[in-house]
């Protein structure tokens, strides 16, 4: 398969939207020979904090000298990305290679009418993912769940554990409008007698998740309950945390920047000490050293200190909550915000979270078919007594966000993954 032929065929896999289901990916797994079951794995389900965990638990993976798969979505700037080994992304060469089999074998299982429908681009990629571990044989993977948990197509796999990070409403059109059926959704990664590791506090989504875990005879740790203990304190613009766990007390300031990813770093130190007790034992010191270190693209990221420019992933309540925080406790100024974000979300929360921290406001889109206008954002938004822009082409907000700041102000460009991957693209930051 050609470059070109490889881009046409994603474009083409796009046009099949999303399908929550099992029945399809269970049968294009099984004509490939079942490549989920040839390896170990960790699952990670959540509204956020998903990505950052997986980075995380990764980097405590690949710490204890074991080779690691990690399977995240969606991609920022190349769909290679969303499959690495060992920190690498998948060669666009293998990936090609693997696309073409799976291509062939998906003909094949369409023509003799074995699957439901034509396989979408998130199943098409999972089971690409599963290849690319079997055959590279890694020692452990660690799968992200692409949306929810019961239907979404990582759901094939026997993880050694299964991991919620967090829960809020997102997705409400797929998953349900109440936390109680999105947390039912999340809980459905939970397998029998699997070890479950929460970092949900409190509340009805909680106990939905408590009780699926216990029809189910899962060992349920919830990461955030007593006698367990979490800490936060600042320290030079940052946070040094301080997790009390089975095998004792952790103290840690993570790579990745805001409050929030030290609760992230708490659900991986959580899910690393039932691996110590029920799979194999993992050191208290290189699980932290891989905390400290663990790098992730577009949350909170840096890309320029002069002005500061951030590049943040939120893209929900839940997500813009954590910015809108990081923001007050690190930052204590008003900064220049390029915003855009798909139409189904929550627009309006988002904007009167995020807007009383701006001095002034570009509202964007990205070249993606669910992306809202600036116009549609405008119209969303509560009232802002600052300048708003309204422009359409991402590399001219940012341009323009730049001259707002006049050097001095700093830069924030959040609202959508898909945002921060078109900034990437571009490569406006080098």
């Amino acid at each position: 398969m050609t470059p070109s032929e490889c881009r046409d065929y994603l474009g083409h896999l796009q046009h099949f939207g999303i399908k929550l289901g099992l029945e399809n990916i269970a049968t294009l797994c099984a004509a490939l020979g079942n490549p989920q079951n040839r390896f170990l794995s960790i699952h990670v389900a959540g509204t956020n904090g998903k990505g950052s965990v997986s980075a995380m638990l990764a980097g405590i993976m690949e710490e204890h000298g074991l080779r690691t798969g990690l399977y995240t979505s969606p991609h920022l700037a190349r769909v290679e990305e969303r499959i690495r080994i060992d920190g690498a992304s998948i060669p666009a060469r293998r990936f090609r290679e693997l696309l073409a089999r799976l291509k062939e074998a998906i003909d094949g299982l369409m023509a003799e009418d074995r699957l439901l429908y034509h396989p979408t681009y998130f199943e098409v990629l999972t089971a690409l993912a599963f290849l690319q571990f079997a055959e590279r044989e890694v020692d452990i993977a660690l799968l992200e769940v692409g949306m929810g948990g019961r239907f979404d197509a990582t759901n094939v796999v026997l993880p050694l554990v299964s991991v919620i990070t967090t829960l809020a409403k997102d997705h409400e059109k797929h998953l349900g409008s109440s936390l109680e059926k999105i947390a039912f959704e999340k809980a459905g990664i939970i397998k029998p007698g699997v070890p479950v590791v929460c970092g949900v506090r409190g509340g009805a989504a909680l106990h939905e998740i408590r009780r699926v875990a216990r029809e189910r005879k899962a060992p349920f740790t919830e990461v955030f309950s007593p006698p367990r203990t979490f800490e936060a304190r600042p320290a030079r613009n940052r946070f040094r945390f301080a997790y009390t766990g089975e095998r004792g007390r952790y103290v840690f300031s993570p790579a990745l920047a805001g409050r929030h990813q030290g609760t992230n770093a708490a659900v991986a130190i959580a899910t690393a000490e039932v691996l110590s007790r029920t799979w194999r034992p993992l050191d208290k010191g290189r699980i932290v050293k891989a905390v400290r270190e663990t790098r992730w693209e577009g949350r909170l990221e840096t890309v320029r200190r002069r002005p500061l420019v951030l590049l943040d992933g939120a893209h929900n309540v839940e997500g813009v909550s954590a910015l809108a925080a990081h923001l007050r406790e690190s930052i204590g100024r008003p900064v220049v915000l390029v915003f855009a974000a798909m139409q189904d979300k929550d627009i309006r929360s988002m904007t009167r979270i995020l807007f009383p921290l701006c001095k002034s406001v570009i509202l964007t889109r990205v070249p993606y078919k669910r992306s809202a206008t600036p116009e549609e954002l405008a119209a969303a938004a509560p009232p802002f007594k600052g300048r708003v822009f309204l422009e359409p082409d991402t590399r001219e907000a940012v341009r323009l966000a730049l001259v707002e700041s006049r050097g001095r102000s700093p830069v924030v460009i959040a609202g959508s993954l898909f945002l921060i991957g078109e900034v990437k693209r571009l490569k406006l930051f080098g």
